[in-house]
């Protein structure tokens, strides 16, 4: 990915330039831009224009040029490395949920709302993108699918001779026993998505072992006390905001005690869309429901600084 500006107006665009060499780049590519033309949506990535033809040395050449996004990848504010600590505040509590929330609205949208129904496939913090407002935007649909109609509505029960890509740890298991492309692959993705938001590690870290993931970590606390397992960084965030407000000793318990009752809920969904089994995973547009509800209640326990 590169950076890039248009010459005719001065704007500053990010540029996808495909490695053709690599084994089905090209399809990847037609890919992309069959499904950028069919949707439109605040929260999805919007594409500028392609380009398709020959570079200097007379090898084909094929690029799409973006939006660019001043705020980077959702993965950089989640794991920044030390030199991005001075340059980024954290991510609030708050602003996670709404993450979580322009998330799924993206995924419903392209599940319930397109013409034919698109699979992404690829869902995880490096394609969220935050644009100068933080307003989040799903992107990269290279590996995405477009489903049969009403094919979206059936689930992963049935084998297929397609092998479905994506990244590891945030791909559905069905998808490596050979299960067909399904929207509740996305949901698996989703649910580790917001665990990995609100508990601070990714699906691939190596306190992961002998059996114990994301989602059986997660699950686990639901049983004792949430806050354990939450992200250190946001805790002490919450904290903070709680020792700033204007309310009685007990009232700042209970607004702590309402707070974790939030974190378990999102915990809840969490690990509700990550379930190995696709036939137990939510659907998306009640997960979206879910985070909404939620997020009005945060608004009556915290101050927005």
């Amino acid at each position: 990915m590169y950076k890039g500006l248009l010459d005719q107006t001065q704007l500053t665009v990010a540029i996808k330039i495909l490695n053709l060499a690599c084994h089905g780049a090209s399809k990847s590519f037609v890919v992309e831009c069959e499904v950028l033309r069919r949707i439109r949506h605040r929260n999805l990535v919007k594409v500028l224009t392609v380009c398709s033809g020959f570079d200097f040395n007379g090898n084909d050449f094929k690029a799409l040029v973006y939006e660019f996004m001043a705020n980077g990848s959702l993965d950089e504010w989640l794991h920044p490395v030390a030199s991005q600590y001075t340059k980024r505040s954290k991510l609030s509590l708050l602003e996670r949920v709404n993450i979580s929330i322009d998330v799924a609205c993206a995924l419903d949208y392209l599940h319930h709302y397109c013409e034919m129904p698109i699979v992404h496939c690829d869902l995880k913090p490096r394609n969220i993108l935050l644009d100068d407002e933080k307003t989040r935007h799903l992107g990269d649909f290279g590996l995405a699918r477009f489903l049969p109609e009403a094919m979206h509505k059936l689930l992963a029960n049935q084998s297929s001779s397609v092998k479905v890509k994506g990244s590891f740890g945030y791909i559905a298991p069905e998808y490596g026993m050979g299960s067909a492309v399904s929207t509740q692959g996305d949901v698996y993705s989703f649910g580790v998505l917001i665990l990995e938001m609100f508990i601070g590690k990714r699906p691939t870290d190596d306190m992961f072992e002998n059996g114990l993931d994301l989602h059986h970590f997660a699950k686990a606390t639901l049983t004792d006390q949430v806050e354990k397992a939450i992200d250190p960084v946001m805790l002490q965030e919450i904290e903070e905001l709680n020792k700033t407000q204007r309310v009685t000793t007990e009232g700042k318990n209970k607004s702590w005690s309402n707070i974790q009752d939030c974190l378990a809920s999102i915990i809840k969904i969490g690990v509700a869309c990550s379930f190995e089994s696709p036939r137990e995973r939510m659907d998306i547009g009640d997960t979206l429901t879910r985070l909404q509800g939620i997020k009005k209640k945060l608004l009556n326990f915290i101050v927005i600084a």
